[in-house]
């Protein structure tokens, strides 16, 4: 395994701005202490047949993770994609049958493959245990963080602004 330097080298290359930069150090010290790789994930939701230019950056920064040793997972929305969520514009990303998402899945792992070391990769499908939530464990689950929480989340609190001055628009017309 290379260096702890020389890992923060390969992965900062291309990169503006690594957050949290120390708490990676720690875990690639922790990782070469005990000589069992780091464990990577990214997830996605299959909302489309295709993924998009913007994921083979990350999905590139993912390969030189596998190329450093690093075990790379790749959690497919299955559950959450069928059921959609606020993308920052002025609809929420719509919610798809079993079916698309299933399809879309497909594709998805095809394409991601091309880029990661199928080897390497392990592939999940989030309904393996979000499907297995009765009401009262999603309830306690989503008590667990609150509105202000989730605001300080760049992306929703954009979502959060654009909704709210939607509605604000939408109630102040009638």
């Amino acid at each position: 395994m290379k260096s702890i330097d020389e890992q923060i080298r390969i992965i900062s290359k291309g990169v503006d701005e690594i957050i949290g930069i120390e708490d990676l150090k720690n875990k690639l010290e922790k990782s070469q202490k005990e000589n069992k790789p780091m464990v990577v994930k990214l997830g996605l939701d299959p909302s489309a047949p295709d993924i998009h230019l913007g994921h083979t950056v990350v999905l590139r920064k993912m390969k030189q993770l596998q190329d450093l040793g690093h075990k790379v997972v790749i959690i497919i929305g299955d559950f959450t994609g069928k059921i959609g969520d606020p993308t920052g514009k002025f609809k929420a990303r719509k919610a798809l049958s079993t079916e698309q998402v299933l399809e879309n899945a497909k594709t998805y792992e095809e394409q991601i493959l091309k880029v990661l070391d199928k080897a390497k990769t392990e592939i999940v499908f989030n309904s393996k245990w979000l499907s297995k939530l009765s009401f009262e464990e999603a309830i306690s689950l989503a008590s667990t963080t609150t509105v202000a929480r989730m605001l300080e989340r760049e992306d929703f609190k954009k979502d959060m602004k654009v909704r709210l001055q939607y509605h604000y628009m939408n109630f102040s017309t009638h």
